[in-house]
């Protein structure tokens, strides 16, 4: 009979084995190509963004990155792939607020949640704009507010779709500002900008990046950054906790996640060089093309900045019933 002392320096050895096996794998870490799963079409803001990232890593990492998008399903497509691949550090994941935090909310059966992941650094964020018409009469949010609270369901916004997160921005503002406007959702962020172009639609929330030439050339009126603070496209557009809403920060950002269980080794590996890049002239350029502002940080900051966003959104998620099969 094996005796319990036996037993237990057998644990021990295993477990020493395990990681030492698991401190040599990560410092011959990466010896081939990694793949970084989008999972969103090509051309795309997620997808632009990945490819940038890309382009930058090689230089920390010694291998080349290449992206395989997987879209389809509100992002679940994707995200159930990077989940379920390897934990190895081979097989990486960026994905927007969207499809990492708000598809398994709204997605029956969405197959994964933020969990399924290790984060590893945040990437960037895009902040968003409050835009309307420039034919109705507002001048600021306040007149804005003021209007909505005299005339509830009078006014209405677009977005490009239920879920998104000109969407749930949206209704934050109308939660924390006590007013009613409705929603006229479209297919894609595009037809939704259009229609308030056109002035199907009062008002939206867009990217700064995809709304700036439009507010420039005097077609579109910008009330509002929502952000922390305000835009350098846009520097005479007041930030959201300026005007008395600082719960309306929720920019649309982009995060380099791995699959769960990848070695902690790996995990700083991968930090350590998204940071590196993050801080290169090449991809501070790139990114400023995009409107975007270059984030970065340990895992710990993108862990504590995705539970900020579930706790942020949840309780919109459940009020207003979202969900689809």
């Amino acid at each position: 009979m094996v005796s319990r002392g036996a037993h237990i320096r057998r644990a021990v050895l295993v477990a020493a084995t395990l990681a030492w096996a698991a401190s040599a794998f990560a410092q011959d870490y990466p010896s081939r190509p990694i793949r970084i799963i989008v999972p969103t079409p090509a051309g795309g803001p997620v997808d632009v963004m990945a490819r940038v990232l890309a382009n930058a890593l090689p230089a920390a990492l010694g291998q080349s990155v290449f992206i395989e998008n997987k879209p389809g399903a509100g992002n679940t497509i994707g995200s159930r792939q990077a989940a379920a691949a390897d934990p190895d550090g081979y097989t990486l994941m960026v994905s927007a607020a969207s499809g990492l935090i708000m598809s398994p909310m709204i997605v029956k059966n969405a197959g994964y949640d933020a969990s399924s992941f290790a984060p590893v650094a945040l990437i960037a964020e895009t902040p968003q704009v409050l835009v309307i018409n420039p034919q109705v009469p507002f001048k600021s949010v306040a007149e804005l507010v003021a209007y909505a609270k005299q005339n509830p369901g009078k006014l209405n916004y677009s977005t490009g779709g239920i879920g998104t997160l000109p969407h749930l921005n949206a209704e934050l503002f109308k939660s924390v500002g006590g007013i009613n406007i409705l929603h006229v959702p479209y297919k894609g962020g595009g037809p939704s900008l259009t229609a308030v172009v056109a002035g199907e639609v009062q008002m939206t929330f867009d990217t700064v990046s995809t709304s700036l030439q439009l507010i420039q050339d005097g077609k579109l009126r910008a009330l509002a950054i929502v952000g922390p603070k305000r835009a350098p496209e846009l520097p005479d557009v007041p930030a959201m906790p300026e005007l008395g809403f600082p719960a309306v920060t929720s920019g649309a950002w982009t995060a380099l996640m791995a699959p769960h269980d990848t070695p902690a080794a790996i995990i700083a590996r991968l930090n350590s060089a998204t940071n590196a890049a993050l801080n290169s002239d090449a991809m501070k350029n790139a990114l400023a093309k995009l409107g975007a502002q270059p984030r970065g940080g340990t895992p710990q900051d993108l862990v504590d900045h995705i539970q900020r966003e579930q706790t942020k959104w949840k309780p919109i998620v459940e009020t207003l019933n979202l969900k689809v099969d």
